[in-house]
C-alpha cells in the first residue's frame, strides 16, 4: 500500500465531480500498458473513480465493481481491464496471469492493488483514496517509474 507520506501529491476532493474531474485527467495520459493501482477507505469512490475512468476512455457499457469476477474487460478507445483483487491470495492472483494484461494493449486498473504488490509492474501509478470527517476524499497520489513519475509532477504543477 502506498505509504501516505511519500505520496507525490495530495488531492483533495471535495465533491464528486473533483473526482470524476481527475480520472478524466489521468485517462487522458493512458497509452496501452497503463497500470494504475487503487487502494482506500471502504465506501471511499474507488468505483466512482473507476466508472469516470472509464468514460473518459469512451467506454459505453456500464462499469461496476468486478468484486466477484476479478477482472472485467472493456471496449474503448483502449481496452479497459478492470480488476478487483480484495478476495484473492497472492497465490491465486499470481495463477491468473495478470501480466497479459498488465504488458498487454490495454489499461488496467486494480482496486486493492496492494494486496498483489508483489504482482504488479515496477512501474505503475498508485491512488490512495481516504474518507475524511468532513466527508471529502482525499486522494493520495503516487507515481512509480515512467511515465507516471512526469504524470503526478505535471498534476502538481499544473492541477487537474
Amino acid at each position: 500500500m502506498i505509504n501516505k507520506e511519500f505520496a507525490q501529491l495530495v488531492y483533495r476532493a471535495g465533491k464528486l465531480e473533483d473526482t470524476q474531474r481527475l480520472a478524466d485527467r489521468l485517462a487522458r495520459l493512458a497509452a496501452p500498458g497503463t497500470v494504475m493501482v487503487l487502494d482506500g477507505d471502504l465506501g471511499a469512490g474507488k468505483t466512482a473513480f473507476s466508472q469516470a475512468f472509464a468514460r473518459a476512455l469512451e467506454v459505453k457499457e456500464h462499469v461496476n465493481s468486478p468484486t466477484f469476477t476479478i477482472i472485467k474487460e472493456y471496449e474503448g478507445r483502449l481496452p479497459f481491464y478492470h480488476m478487483d483483487v480484495y478476495r484473492l491470495s497472492l497465490e491465486e492472483a499470481d495463477e491468473l496471469g495478470l501480466d497479459e494484461y498488465f504488458f498487454g494493449e490495454g489499461v488496467t486498473l486494480v482496486e486493492w492493488g496492494s494486496l498483489i504488490e508483489e504482482l504488479l509492474p515496477e512501474s505503475r501509478i498508485h491512488l490512495y483514496m481516504e474518507v475524511m470527517e468532513s466527508g471529502e476524499r482525499q486522494i493520495y497520489i503516487y507515481g512509480q517509474g515512467e511515465p507516471y513519475t512526469a504524470w503526478t509532477a505535471d498534476l502538481k504543477e499544473n492541477g487537474v
